[in-house]
């Protein structure tokens, strides 16, 4: 699943900032992803702290760009450019504060253009990965929301990757239909990087209006939304899952849908759906889950969960620079 990511980074080899560089687990991704040739680090912390718990580790970090914010050279004109981005929400002394700390400090690395993207949150929780990139690198033009969406891998019965992908899971609670379409055609984008042709599902405990409810008529108003935004998107809705996976139950539910019993993008009508939804294929079902991906900003930027391993970090680090 990772073939087509690796391909662009060995084409156009990208620079990625850690937040958190004396963990063991980023150092030990790090070393991976330059032994590998694939992407280029800096790792944000006390110089001696990281050598240190990098010569413990047995890690080889040499070569790599270590920036400690607070002795950056730097500083007084990356406080002046976040004042600047902030637009009197924040003072010089706010400023000062949150660039201290490693998730602002990388967030405005990866804003002033001296990396590609940053990968964050082994110790730190989203929200605090996600407010210095919603503050400081902002969404993408036509966008007004970040999102999320996981990938979920199994072993195929042909030997290949069976894959999906599921959103928002993690970041938007109660999404109105204007955010589901954004939702649906960022997560479709994702899909399409993992080489997924998206068939996108806005999925609902009703198909075809066989069910009643404020949510059946929202993920109804979603899916004609999203297909007069991205008209060559197949997306159909709404749909109850066993409609939108099984051929079977497609053919007597929703016959002659582009999308029903060949689903294999999935929009849930909240985050309580979406988080059960994908730990339930996770557990249950075997799949392996990427994520979250943080989808709609300016820049790639991702989140780790507080308990991941050095493996997550290092797969997690070419989805996000690969992304780019």
């Amino acid at each position: 699943m990772f073939e087509n990511l690796i391909a662009t980074l060995k084409a156009d080899k990208r620079k990625i900032v850690f937040t958190e560089g004396p963990d063991p687990r980023i150092l030990e991704a790090a070393s991976r992803l330059k032994k590998d040739g694939l992407l280029d680090s800096i790792l944000v912390g006390n110089v001696d702290e990281v050598k240190s718990a990098a010569a413990a580790g047995g890690f080889d970090i040499e070569g790599m760009e270590i920036i400690d914010p607070a002795a950056y050279p730097e500083m007084d004109a990356m406080v002046a450019k976040m004042v600047e981005l902030r637009k009197g929400k924040m003072t010089e002394e706010q400023c000062r504060a949150a660039l201290s700390k490693g998730n602002y400090f990388g967030t405005m690395l990866v804003k002033l253009g001296k990396a590609d993207a940053l990968l964050g949150g082994a110790t730190y929780s989203t929200a605090d990965t996600v407010r210095p990139a919603l503050q400081i690198i902002k969404t993408k033009p036509g966008n007004k929301i970040v999102s999320s969406c996981f990938i979920l891998r199994r072993d195929g019965k042909d030997g290949g990757d069976e894959l999906y992908a599921m959103g928002d899971c993690a970041i938007n609670i109660n999404p109105n239909e204007d955010e589901l379409v954004e939702i649906a055609i960022e997560t479709a984008k994702t899909a399409k990087a993992f080489g997924i042709d998206p068939k996108v599902a806005m999925l609902s405990y009703s198909t075809k209006g066989s069910g009643k409810g404020e949510t059946v008529d929202m993920m109804k108003n979603a899916t004609e939304k999203t297909k007069a935004a991205a008209p060559d998107l197949a997306v159909d809705g709404e749909l109850q899952f066993d409609a939108a996976f099984s051929p079977v139950v497609a053919a007597t539910k929703c016959k002659g849908s582009p999308v029903a019993g060949q689903a294999n993008t999935f929009i849930f009508p909240d985050i309580n759906a979406g988080n059960i939804g994908y730990k339930i294929a996770q557990r249950l079902g075997g799949f392996e889950a990427y994520g979250p991906i943080l989808q709609g900003l300016n820049a790639p930027i991702n989140d780790l969960s507080r308990g991941c391993n050095a493996d997550e970090v290092y797969q997690m680090a070419i989805i996000t620079a690969g992304l780019k």
